[in-house]
């Protein structure tokens, strides 16, 4: 029982004191001396922001649109129209800043489902194995041959013509369903891997011995050591997802008008490309591209800074 962790644990045990963790702040201290990483957090939390509170952006409502206004080229901050207008005569900026929001709000949700159901299954799957593995990992298996573009084309296509509400979410609800339905195994896999590799540890013995339940073993020493993987595959996991929304959006199953997305916005403006309204694509593309590199820019380091084999 000399092993520091041993005695730490016990300690937790006894008196219900958690020391103090390094990990993330040591990772903290590492990301905030990298200039891309602040670069890529600025222009990230900048789109929260306008996702967050759009009337501090803009104070045009992005659905109403006079035909007559239709494709004003870009006035720039000294005009009414500053990034112009779409063919419908709706304002561009406001379209920007109001798309915003679904495209984030998709992404949070289907990520955040994701990653509970990952760690659920994937914690409880490693500690048992057995035939609860067995069936956990088959399930794993069948969803991972099934492409995600190939299956989110399939369901959306065979539902879309479902009406499940009116607003954003139920805008999004669909496409949010379905990207979750497949999104949830990578996290599964990691979990489990880390959590076969943390069971056996000193503390963890320690703590069974001491009588703790396997939910408090699971969840409350297990995991916490076992997670870090996951929590740098987050921020890389929110940009693939906006990436995929833009992609269902331009082919016409994603978010729902009348809300607006950057991928509405990228399938319409790509009609208007070549006639010389070159700002209706580029804008939102800019947009999206913007939020996708800053999100993988911060999922890279952060997964290096959590990698212990990198210190």
């Amino acid at each position: 029982m000399s092993d520091p962790s041993v005695s730490a644990l016990i300690a937790e045990e006894t008196d219900g004191n958690a020391p103090a963790r390094s990990l993330w702040s040591e990772a903290f201290r590492s990301l905030r001396r990298r200039p891309d990483v602040i670069i890529a957090t600025v222009v990230a939390v900048f789109f929260l922001l306008v996702a967050l509170f759009p009337f501090l952006f803009t104070q045009k409502d992005p659905q109403r649109c006079d035909i007559a206004d239709s494709r004003i080229p870009p006035q720039w901050f000294g005009g009414e129209h500053p990034f112009g207008t779409n063919a419908y005569g709706c304002d561009v900026l406001a379209q920007l800043v109001y798309g915003t929001r679904p495209s984030l709000l998709l992404a949070f949700i289907v990520v955040g489902l994701s990653v509970l159901i990952g760690i659920t299954l994937g914690t409880v799957s490693g500690y048992y194995l057995g035939w609860v593995d067995v069936v956990i990992s088959r399930t794993v298996e069948v969803f991972l041959v099934i492409p995600l573009l190939l299956a989110a084309l399939l369901l959306l296509s065979l539902f879309r013509n479902v009406e499940i509400g009116t607003g954003q979410v139920a805008a999004i609800a669909q496409p949010a369903i379905v990207l979750t339905m497949f999104g949830w195994m990578g996290y599964t896999r990691y979990v489990r891997a880390s959590v076969l590799e943390a069971k056996n540890l000193d503390y963890v013995t320690a703590a069974r011995v001491l009588g703790a339940s396997d939910f408090r073993i699971m969840f409350r020493h297990i995991l916490p050591n076992a997670i870090g993987t996951v929590t740098a595959l987050v921020p890389t996991a929110i940009a693939a997802v906006i990436g995929t929304e833009a992609v269902l959006a331009f082919l016409g199953i994603g978010v729902r008008p009348p809300a607006v997305s950057w991928g509405i916005m990228i399938e319409e403006g790509s009609q208007w490309f070549t006639s010389g309204s070159h700002y209706l694509l580029l804008f939102p593309l800019g947009c999206l591209m913007a939020t996708v590199l800053a999100f993988v820019v911060i999922g890279d380091n952060l997964r290096d800074a959590l990698d212990p084999k990198l210190k």
